[in-house]
């Protein structure tokens, strides 16, 4: 720690962190001043980060710099919508249309929803670009708008904005291209001070881990949860977290309009297992903290009672109006961008089963699947327009792959694995031929995967 009764030097805070030393608050915000007024350099800046990436944070810094990032800019007030108002977060995934679902759900059990969300960048997809195939949706809204929204309905989801926790924005940028974005203590900061800016009091974290996400083992991904729920404690401010499978995509879509027909499906009970689950323990842990349910058994009933009523829809619905979409699309999906063909995707007789390649015939035709590649199927939608290479990138909200069968299933050769959504057949061929990377088999029953792996409250 450096000295408060001397000037602190940026030279002497990396020299302190290099060492294992425990910075003070003051030194955290001496930091955070500095990239704010640009009075740091970026080559000191970088210095500082890859020697917390080394060395770490304990709470108290950590926190320290939540609290320091989230106030380096506009910190919303939302006191007038009620005592409680959540925001939910992921740490990106496949087929990750929770979001669409979990907002209106809990708006409609009596939790307003303050939900700011990105785009999607390489092989993850944004909540905002999904919301962007309805037609009509402005994702774009001011931060006045979005507030007397959240007041009006009891809910918004809009594009994230620059000023909120400006701060984040310089340090993920540097981050990003030195090879620290790893850093627990650093994504921690960045996720909390953005949901503190945002005004929200109640933070529903789902952190992923697997191949399909950025925490690629769930040792990673239970570790980042609880440091957060950690630093949410110390700031005064309701943390829960929910670890969650992210080997394969999450429920059966992956793209833009086929994400949000699945989402809707979903609000009409018709939803995939996998994607109900996580709607239900998210959203049962944030009734119980809420006060809006006694136990998680009473949180269930009452969720589930929202979706078969109907009322979960409806609220969906008012949330479309309310920016500007076109609410018809709840029962009309063809008014979304819709791909020109439909074309499916059968399982081949030449495969790799349990890690061999094999031919397949006569009784041996039956397989099960035994890995599902989440980040594979995502480059296969990538391939045909679905993802970015960089931000600004245009994409096709139109392509995207519906799948047939999961981890666990037994399938036979000729069965369709999946349905592609594709605008050509050179884009079906192209897909493909990445897609059947995703798939391995078994000859044997294989164990169908868990979707929560931990939850912390």
């Amino acid at each position: 720690m450096v000295s408060s009764a001397q000037p602190i030097r940026m030279l002497d805070v990396i020299l302190a962190k290099r060492s294992g030393k425990k910075h003070s608050r003051d030194e955290i915000k001496f930091l955070i001043d500095g990239v704010m007024d640009r009075s740091i350099p970026d080559y000191q800046l970088s210095s500082w980060l890859m020697a917390v990436c080394w060395r770490g944070m304990e709470l108290d810094e950590c926190a320290w710099l939540t609290d320091a990032m989230c106030h380096s800019g506009q910190v919303l007030d939302l006191s007038d919508v009620g005592p409680l108002v959540g925001d939910k977060h992921s740490t990106g995934g496949v087929g990750d249309k929770t979001t669409l679902v979990f907002v209106p759900l809990l708006c409609a059990a009596g939790i307003p929803m303050a939900k700011l969300s990105g785009r999607g960048l390489g092989h993850t997809g944004g909540t905002i670009d999904k919301l962007e195939a309805i037609p009509g949706f402005k994702v774009d809204i001011s931060i006045e708008h979005f507030i007397e929204q959240v007041k009006k309905i009891g809910m918004a989801i809009a594009g994230q904005t620059a000023e909120l926790a400006p701060a984040d924005g310089h340090l993920y940028a540097m981050r990003d291209v030195t090879g620290t974005v790893e850093s627990i203590p650093l994504i921690a900061a960045s996720i909390v001070s953005k949901k503190m800016a945002a005004g929200t009091n109640l933070i529903i974290l789902d952190v992923k881990c697997g191949k399909g996400a950025f925490m690629d083992t769930e040792e990673k991904a239970v570790s980042l949860a609880k440091t957060m729920a950690a630093v949410g404690r110390k700031l005064n401010r309701p943390v829960l977290a929910v670890v969650t499978d992210m080997e394969q995509p999450l429920g059966m879509a992956v793209g833009h309009t086929t994400e949000v027909i699945e989402a809707i499906e979903t609000l009409k009970g018709r939803g995939p297992h996998d994607l109900i689950e996580l709607c239900m323990e998210l959203g049962s842990l944030a009734l119980v903290q809420a006060g809006k349910a006694k136990d998680v058994a009473e949180a269930v009933k009452k969720l589930q009672d929202l979706i078969s009523s109907g009322e979960a829809l409806k609220t969906f619905g008012t949330l479309i109006s309310a920016q500007g979409g076109d609410a018809r699309v709840l029962d009309n999906y063809s008014l979304m961008p819709t791909a020109k063909m439909q074309k499916e995707f059968l399982m081949p007789a030449t495969i790799i089963c349990d890690g061999q390649e094999k031919s397949l015939s006569g009784k041996q035709a039956k397989q099960w699947i035994g890995n599902l590649d989440g980040k594979k199927v995502a480059e296969a939608c990538k391939i045909m327009g679905a993802g970015r290479a960089k931000k600004g990138d245009p994409i096709d909200l139109a392509v995207g792959v519906v799948l047939k069968a999961k981890v666990g299933d037994a399938v036979e050769v000729g069965q369709s694995l999946a349905t592609v959504h594709c605008q050509s057949e050179e884009q079906y061929k192209q897909a493909t031929a990445k897609l059947i990377e995703a798939y391995t088999f078994s000859g044997s029953p294989v164990l169908k995967s868990t979707l929560i792996k931990a939850s912390i409250t």
